[in-house]
């Protein structure tokens, strides 16, 4: 099966690769054309446009921002894509996002699946990372070998629509727990204990997180390099809220953390990395979370 990915930020180069370590072919395009390089070194097809990706392949995965340039991007490839081919969007979008893009591709005769996924960048990298099918059982097992290549744990969610509302609650409890790490990583600073000891201690207590182990340790490190940005965060924190008010339930959690990044986002800008809303705390109080032995990256 050959595969189009249109999307080579630091999540969809990862994917894309790892498709190509299981042997899939792959034609690749994005607006910047360096992060191919790597991709076409492994076996990778270049494609000038979206639109000439679409015509060779059979299947088409794009992985972008926003909902905005999603459907920027399907309507210049449906009239391109071949017939029984699928769109595989990767995106986090809103659930009515995924259903009106749906639709639009429906109605130029293209299937689609929602496919977010969860788990952070180096896991993508290591081809482990989390994913979260939604759409028609037929087409979640026509592409399985595909999710294979790409995460070690695969979740089908049910039909179009269930994904984003499963990937944003990921990620509203990431954000959530980033907030909770930062003000305990603090507390055992102010209170005189070793950071790193301190740290150690948390990873290994009834209190522990995937966050405080992976974003925890960037930002002990001072690099808070999570290859997640601010924006990124309120985005998908949007959507959560969003959901909060159709669904009837108080997010109370969500919500303080929501102004939090609204704060970072204003302090350093939105496109700063995600984990910088601990550096509030720091500048408020006049006081680094900094330890040693702690990596710049997830690896």
């Amino acid at each position: 099966m050959h595969y189009g990915y249109i999307g080579l930020g630091n999540l969809g180069a990862n994917c894309a690769a790892c498709l190509l370590k299981a042997g899939f072919a792959v034609t690749v395009h994005d607006l910047d054309p360096k992060p191919a390089g790597r991709l076409v070194a492994m076996g990778a097809t270049w494609a000038d446009s979206a639109a000439d990706l679409a015509a060779s392949v059979d299947h088409v995965i794009t992985c972008l921002p926003s909902p905005f340039v999603s459907e920027k991007v399907l309507r210049g490839i449906l009239p391109a894509m071949k017939p029984g081919a699928t769109w595989i969007e990767m995106s986090t979008l809103g659930r009515d996002d995924v259903l009106a893009l749906a639709e639009v591709a429906g109605e130029a005769g293209v299937r689609m699946l929602e496919l977010p996924v969860t788990g952070g960048v180096h896991l993508a990298a290591q081809g482990k990372i989390t994913m979260l099918p939604g759409g028609d059982k037929d087409l979640v097992d026509l592409h399985w070998k595909a999710f294979e290549a790409m995460g070690d744990r695969i979740f089908h969610m049910g039909p179009l629509g269930s994904s984003s509302i499963i990937k944003v609650i990921t990620n509203m409890l990431a954000f959530i727990h980033l907030k909770a790490t930062s003000e305990a990583l603090m507390l055992a600073k102010r209170g005189g204990l070793d950071l790193g000891q301190a740290w150690h201690a948390i990873a290994a207590s009834s209190g522990n997180s995937f966050v405080h182990e992976t974003e925890g340790a960037l930002i002990l490190n001072g690099s808070y390099d999570i290859a997640f940005s601010v924006d990124l965060a309120l985005k998908d924190l949007g959507f959560a809220l969003g959901f909060g008010k159709e669904f009837g339930v108080p997010l109370d959690l969500a919500s303080m953390t929501n102004q939090t990044y609204v704060a970072a986002k204003a302090a350093y800008g939105g496109e700063a990395q995600s984990p910088m809303i601990a550096r509030l705390l720091e500048d408020l109080l006049g006081t680094d979370l900094r330890a040693p032995g702690f990596p710049a990256r997830l690896e």
